[in-house]
């Protein structure tokens, strides 16, 4: 990777004229503008003081240093104000294009994981319940993490932890014991479902002894009663039929669907344990709990005063059942920003009963709002759905391919609206930080012209269009390129192998989603700009169709590293 050649040249040439220097990490930076260099250091600044010299007469020292051992990738360096610019050498990239060209299906995969096992935990639906907005970009978000750590050499396991337990379902039960029948639910299971579970909350703000019957009712749950077992068994059967149709449509596979129903046996004894080893204490009212003053915490409730569970209690009896079965190296948690207490106090109670084996990391991301920054809901004021987001996005790509292209039969119709619809919900998830709320909007998300699925998904349409109607390419020699466009793009493919380490180290899909906006539009400057087809030149001609070969590869890898399909025709 350049970034490191750069990083080893500056590292040895400051070891040789300032020995004593003690060399942190060498930042390597891309200049905004090109003519100021392909890559960047500013190490001078920091140096200056060993030097005793200025930033900039440092880097001017620095810079005859590297001279003396100037690699093949560089063609010059220069020193501007304390910083090196290093500016690449147009025959290591010909070669470099070459070797990309060679492997590009495979180009940017690495074995950084060494088979290092790593538990990518999302989507996380409850059961009897409708997947809402932050379900979807949970749900895509991890999926496209789980994607990275496979291409960079992890043994990634998906697993979508299920919400299929807890008071909730007293409730659900005790609604349908009340107002419903075998037959509703099985015409519409979630909407049924969903209805009895409002309806029980708006009736018992008005009828509290409507929650005492609903903890009865889970408290009968819990202690095996066989006629709420069998209906808890049969809402989460017909629950979970309903999800896999639309993970079907997303394209979202588990390796392991395991909820928190699977501990509930477990726990007393959990608990039980940590009450003898001094860990855990009984609080006020009766409650069990764990201090967590040390940490600044407030105290770990494990148990009610009734003696029910509690997610966090199953959270700590699911992290003990996979490190003991799995034996991961990370235990990556995708949820919620407003879950960060949750994670915190879970994170210091595995350091305390030594569950600290496998690297914890709460994978946190804000809300998806609308454009008017609130909470995505219908006109009536609901919240909407999972469902309702993937159905209207479906239903508007559509009719967008339908205007593009009228002549298309009814069945490319139906593909090409799915991939572009998915596609563009997918990217629109990915391409910010997670650490940001992401604004909705149906008009940019679908826009084949910005920063969206769909344009990326274009042009590699586009590309594929003058593959296609190339028929047989001849073996690219590189050597032919010369236009600036060619070079930029170039540049950009090489970046490819470090994005994707750097996504895979930050936990973060919106660099990769960035890099690929960024050679999409390179790509079509050069379409745009360059004649390929009606060149004459046949050397130029070939070379020229190697790169487009190459930008497809990379894009269709990078694509589908977050979970988004390319076709041939769009």
């Amino acid at each position: 990777m350049i970034r490191e050649k750069i990083q080893n040249l500056v590292r040895d040439a400051i070891g040789k004229l300032w020995p004593d220097f003690a060399i942190g990490e060498i930042v390597v930076e891309k200049p905004d503008d090109s003519k100021l260099g392909d890559y960047a250091v500013s190490v001078a600044f920091a140096l200056a003081k060993q030097s005793k010299l200025p930033p900039a007469e440092t880097a001017g020292v620095l810079v005859k240093e590297l001279e003396k051992n100037k690699s093949i990738e560089i063609d010059r360096m220069e020193s501007i104000g304390g910083y090196i610019n290093f500016f690449l050498s147009l025959e290591f990239l010909k070669k470099e294009l070459s070797g990309i060209y060679k492997k590009a299906d495979s180009y940017g995969e690495s074995n950084i994981g060494k088979g290092e096992k790593i538990i990518v935990e999302y989507s996380q639906p409850n059961i009897a319940k409708p997947l809402h907005a932050g379900h979807l970009r949970n749900t895509v978000l991890g999926d496209a993490l789980a994607n990275i750590y496979d291409f960079a050499g992890y043994k990634t396991i998906r697993w979508n932890y299920l919400g299929d337990w807890g008071t909730q379902f007293g409730k659900v039960i005790a609604a349908y014991k009340k107002w419903s029948n075998e037959e509703k639910v099985k015409a519409d299971p979630i909407g049924e479902l969903v209805n009895l579970y409002i309806r029980f909350d708006q009736e018992a703000k008005n009828d509290p002894e409507l929650d005492k019957l609903g903890q009865e009712e889970f408290k009968k749950l819990e202690s095996g009663d066989s006629g709420n077992r069998e209906l808890w068994a049969w809402f989460k059967e017909e629950s979970l039929r309903a999800l896999e149709k639309t993970y079907d449509l997303l394209g979202i596979k588990f390796d392991v669907d395991i909820g928190e129903s699977f501990y509930e046996n477990m726990l007393p004894g959990l608990v039980e344990r940590l009450i003898k080893d001094g860990i855990a204490e009984t609080g006020e009212g009766g409650a069990i709990i764990i201090n967590l003053e040390k940490y600044n915490l407030p105290p770990a409730l494990i148990r009610k005063a009734d003696g029910a569970s509690l997610y966090l209690t199953r959270d700590i009896a699911n992290l003990e059942y996979r490190l003991k079965k799995y034996k991961p190296y990370k235990i990556l948690y995708v949820v919620g920003s407003e879950q960060a207490l949750h994670f915190e106090q879970l994170f210091a109670i595995a350091e305390i009963i030594k569950l600290d084996s496998a690297v914890l990391k709460h994978i946190k991301y804000g809300l998806v709002l609308g454009e008017d920054k609130k909470k995505l809901s219908t006109r009536g004021g609901n919240a909407v759905t999972f469902q309702e987001i993937i159905d209207k996005t479906l239903e508007l790509a559509d009719k967008i391919v339908r205007e593009k292209h009228p002549e298309m039969s009814e069945k490319d119709y139906q593909e090409i609206s799915k991939v572009v619809g998915v596609g563009a919900l997918k990217y629109t998830m990915l391409k910010d930080h997670t650490s940001t709320d992401i604004a909705f909007s149906w008009e940019r998300m679908l826009d084949f012209n910005g920063n969206s699925g769909p344009y990326l998904q274009y042009t590699y349409a586009r590309l594929a269009s003058i593959i296609h109607k190339a028929e047989k390419i001849k073996k690219p020699d590189f050597g032919y390129l010369e236009k600036e466009i060619e070079f930029s793009i170039i540049k950009h493919l090489i970046e490819f192998p470090e994005i994707v380490k750097y996504s895979a180290g930050n936990y973060l899909t919106n660099y990769l989603a960035t890099y690929l906006f960024e050679l999409a539009n390179l790509a079509n400057q050069f379409y745009e700009t360059t004649p390929v087809l009606k060149e004459e030149n046949e050397g130029i001609r070939n070379a020229r169709l190697g790169l487009i070969e190459t930008i497809n590869a990379i894009m269709k890898t990078g694509l589908s590293l977050l979970g988004i399909q390319v076709l041939d025709k769009i």
